[in-house]
């Protein structure tokens, strides 16, 4: 059981902190999403918590930083983009940090292919690599005690580029 302060990731919301366990009628966690514009507190059943899973720790978030240029490139496709879009989320949603960078910089190099073709990437790829940017980044930034900011400068002096959304 996740205790009070604690942070984890839900899946639909990204990061958050448990703010309170209320034990009646049944036991909840009260979550609040960190980093969202307009955070709201959102209750999630304890006895559902094997669908949360911890932030990864200080040592994991400088690990996954550093292996970032080496990293592979998911590449799965599928018949239609509606379907390669759902599976991408599904990874976000379900995954660990390390998907959703993974899937980030998926994303970065087909937009960049397109682009290198003279076309305009799909919506699509630019609002899954929004998606994947910013739970990522939220995640890094709560384990290494920084900002978001601060953790894509981090990915820049990897040397591999930078980790933005364009």
């Amino acid at each position: 059981m996740y205790q009070v302060g604690e942070y984890i990731v839900h899946p639909g919301q990204g990061v958050c902190k448990v703010d309170e366990i209320v034990s009646q009628p049944q036991e909840t966690y009260m979550l609040l999403p960190v980093g969202a514009r307009h955070p709201m507190r959102i209750s999630f059943p304890v006895a559902s918590e094997s669908r949360l899973r911890p932030v990864l720790t200080k040592g994991e978030a400088e690990a996954l930083i550093g292996e970032y240029p080496q990293m592979d490139t998911d590449d799965f496709t599928e018949r239609s983009v509606a379907l390669e879009e759902e599976h991408f989320k599904n990874k976000i949603r379900r995954g660990t940090c390390r998907d959703s960078v993974r899937v980030v910089k998926t994303f970065r190099r087909r937009i960049a292919e397109v682009r290198a073709r003279n076309k305009k990437p799909p919506v699509v790829y630019e609002r899954i690599l929004k998606q994947a940017s910013e739970r990522s980044l939220s995640e890094l930034a709560i384990a290494l005690g920084i900002t978001p900011e601060d953790v894509r400068a981090l990915f820049e002096q990897q040397g591999d580029g930078d980790f933005s959304l364009n």
